[in-house]
């Protein structure tokens, strides 16, 4: 066995730092490029961020700031979070170009729709969030306040429950993506996954109870599409690796 030289290991280590590094560079640059070109729309993008909440209080009410410096900075905030998100396909498509190399055939040929999967499947869960459940939990919010109470939020710590909320509804539609991953790794097969059913259920509602408001509704529009996702991804799962299926009916 022919062993690589300690001046050639030091040197291909090197030389993976330095991709690395250009690597992280260019996805920050995306990141940034991205920041720079919503920052003179970051007033309007906090008016339609807070247009479920404010379209469902009193007339005359709205949201406040409590901090002196939080109409500048909360704004900002947002841009940066949807600077992240819109410039997400290129720092993972960065990732993609660093490790692909050491890919082999078959895992680089079920990486790449995995990749894709997973953002889509993140915006998704942000549009879910935003367009459907945010009108419930405010619409719930605002029904059980009590008369004698105004409802003012801060505008800082409502940016901090919306995103709070993109991330859990985001995380949460990647459900079949980690299930495609399990069964591609081995870890689990097909019979696995359908006995598995009852505890993804129990840990969909669990899940829902913790990340959403304490109002049944929203928690079933967390829950129930977790178990959907889940059931796409037994479906998506039996594509993955054929030749282990072909194997098991050969025994």
């Amino acid at each position: 066995m022919n062993d690589m030289a300690p001046d050639d290991r030091e040197e291909s280590l090197l030389s993976h730092l330095v991709e690395l590094r250009t690597r992280l560079l260019k996805a920050v640059a995306a990141v940034v490029l991205v920041l720079i070109a919503l920052l003179p729309f970051a007033q309007q993008l906090y008016t339609w961020l807070s247009d479920p909440l404010v379209a469902r209080l009193p007339a005359g009410s709205q949201l406040v700031a409590i901090e002196v410096a939080s109409p500048f900075f909360a704004p900002i905030k947002l841009a940066f979070f949807v600077a992240v998100i819109l410039a997400m396909p290129v720092v993972l498509y960065q990732l993609w170009a660093f490790v692909a190399p050491g890919l082999y055939r078959h895992e680089k040929r079920l990486a790449m729709p995995l990749l894709v999967s997973a953002t889509l499947l993140f915006y998704a869960g942000c549009a879910f969030a935003y367009y459907l459940v945010l009108p419930v939990v405010f619409g719930f919010l605002t029904s059980v306040t009590p008369e004698n109470v105004a409802m003012m939020t801060d505008i800082s710590r409502y940016l901090d429950f919306v995103m709070m909320l993109f991330l859990a509804f985001g995380a949460s539609f990647e459900v079949p993506v980690a299930v495609v991953i399990l069964a591609a790794l081995g870890v689990v097969d097909i019979a696995q996954l359908k006995q598995a059913r009852g505890y993804v259920v129990v840990g969909a509602f669990v899940v829902a109870a913790i990340l959403t408001p304490p109002d049944v509704i929203s928690q079933l529009m967390l829950a129930i599409p977790m178990c959907l996702l889940y059931e796409l991804g037994i479906v998506a799962a039996r594509f993955v690796r054929p030749q282990d299926a072909a194997a098991a009916r050969a025994r």
